[in-house]
């Protein structure tokens, strides 16, 4: 398989092919995602809740991503390695590229930052210093507190549009790729028609450029409640391998997500 880059998610989307996302955190499970055919893996900050039993992301710090990072890097194979930066990195630019840097040189070939338009002049500050960013959008894990839980994001005309407006802001600042999270399937679209630049779903329709959930949920071990976005893999493959490719060919063929995940 040939290595995936951004200039491969960009040609998907022109083509109007599908891609897909699956978290990892160590080189075996790394491994079985990019022999699966997985195309980008993310080293989430999912990891404080998947691993370590938080009810958050919240207390991942630097040293954790790092170290699961270095881990995922040496199991990657030709996937694309995608890296969260971790709760308050964007407390300012010069943390932001500090943290992002620490990140590069751990293995990261893309890293993952939540917030809205206010992000732009870090991303731009980023992107000039070589560090492709992805943009996160919709429900910010970060920031569940503020949000008051874990709520579907962009109901209403009013915040629709904002996502929307912020999308384009952050695209038009430099972000390689934009990931939706928890959003009506109509503004995953939406926001999908809206940019040249490839967007990622999680809980966000069908029609987004490529689609991502945790590895956890695909293998059906989610800790605690079952968000609907959610379908587990496992529960027709008779191995871990066979689960991930199932995933992955479920949403290549656009079979995944279907109506009963989307909001």
């Amino acid at each position: 398989m040939k290595t995936v880059t951004l200039s491969t998610l960009q040609a998907y989307k022109q083509a109007g092919e599908t891609f897909s996302c699956l978290t990892a955190y160590d080189a075996s499970f790394a491994h079985a995602a990019s022999q699966a055919g997985i195309d980008v893996l993310l080293v989430g900050d999912s990891l404080g809740m998947v691993l370590q039993g938080h009810n958050s992301t919240l207390p991942v710090t630097m040293e954790d991503i790092i170290y699961h990072t270095r881990c995922a890097a040496r199991g990657k194979g030709h996937s694309l390695l995608m890296v969260d930066l971790p709760f308050m990195s964007n407390i300012s630019t010069e943390r932001l590229l500090v943290d992002a840097g620490a990140l590069m040189r751990a293995g990261a070939e893309l890293v993952k930052l939540e917030g809205e338009a206010w992000m732009a002049e870090g991303i731009r500050e980023l992107t000039r210093r070589g560090v492709p960013v992805c943009a996160h959008l919709g429900l910010t894990p970060q920031t569940v507190h503020q949000l008051g839980g874990y709520k579907v994001q962009g109901r209403d005309a009013a915040n629709a549009e904002r996502i929307i407006n912020d999308a384009k802001v952050l695209a038009d600042a430099g972000a390689s790729v934009i990931l939706l999270e928890c959003v009506p399937a109509s503004l995953g679209k939406a926001v999908t028609d809206a940019l040249d630049v490839p967007v990622i779903g999680i809980g966000a329709g069908p029609d987004t450029d490529g689609q991502i959930l945790v590895m956890h949920d695909v293998l059906g071990v989610t800790h605690g409640r079952t968000p609907r976005f959610v379908k587990n893999f496992m529960a027709e493959a008779d191995s871990i391998q066979t689960a991930f490719q199932h995933y992955h060919e479920s949403v290549k063929n656009r079979t995944f997500p279907a109506p009963e995940h989307c909001f």
